[in-house]
């Protein structure tokens, strides 16, 4: 299945198991359990994994090895995420009326909201495999830093620069800004969490195969 530029959407050639590259991150793939904005385990998400591009992952290898000396741990929520979960975040949105999600994910907004503010678009970069919704864990407190919100909390206190958070929430954001930025990532502004290669492989390409090890490593 070849996009417009002959690359094959279905081949996972380009890309590794994260924890391969980095082994002392923590896994959290949200989508691939019920606790997300939607509620159900998302469509693609066969095995509670990261993968990354292999330019992406070893540009955060080089993040995780900066931070580790800090005392901190990368803790991964989402990497790549298949053309088919967007599809899913897409047809939850035109069709479904279920909002039992709605004050854990979206409390101030509309459901519609969610597509016209930008939180969920119908192509996600995810897909293409160097973006990576991520956050820091404290070794020696042993929890994650606070962020001033949760991951995938679609609100402006979500937005990087957003001041109704403390002193202490801000500078945890900025401290994993400024590390994604050294090692080459870019920013997201409605998301604290979220960072892309800025130099990414596959711009031009939404990729389809399942989030899986056994798939990858088939």
């Amino acid at each position: 299945m070849p996009n417009q530029y002959g690359r094959d959407v279905r081949d996972p050639s380009g890309f590794v198991l994260l924890a391969d590259f980095v082994p002392t991150i923590l896994q959290e793939i949200r989508y691939y359990t019920t606790y997300n904005f939607i509620g159900d385990r998302i469509d693609g998400y066969e095995q509670p994994v990261a993968l990354l591009t292999v330019e992406a992952a070893r540009a955060l290898k080089t993040v995780s090895a900066e931070l580790a000396v800090q005392g901190y741990r990368l803790k991964i929520f989402d990497a790549y995420r298949p053309a088919t979960a967007v599809r899913h975040f897409m047809l939850w949105g035109i069709e479904d009326q279920d909002i039992r999600m709605k004050p854990y994910f979206y409390p101030g907004l509309d459901k519609q909201e969610l597509f016209t503010r930008g939180y969920i678009s119908k192509r996600s970069s995810h897909s293409r495999g160097s973006a990576i919704d991520l956050t820091l864990f404290d070794m020696s407190a042993g929890r994650e830093l606070d962020m001033g919100g949760p991951f995938d909390l679609f609100d402006e206190r979500s937005h990087p620069d957003c001041r109704l958070v403390t002193g202490e929430q801000y500078e945890n954001r900025m401290r994993l800004r400024n590390a994604m930025l050294r090692g080459g990532f870019e920013p997201y502004e409605c998301e604290w969490w979220h960072f892309r290669l800025s130099d990414e492989p596959y711009p031009d390409t939404f990729f389809e195969f399942p989030v899986s090890a056994d798939y990858l490593r088939r």
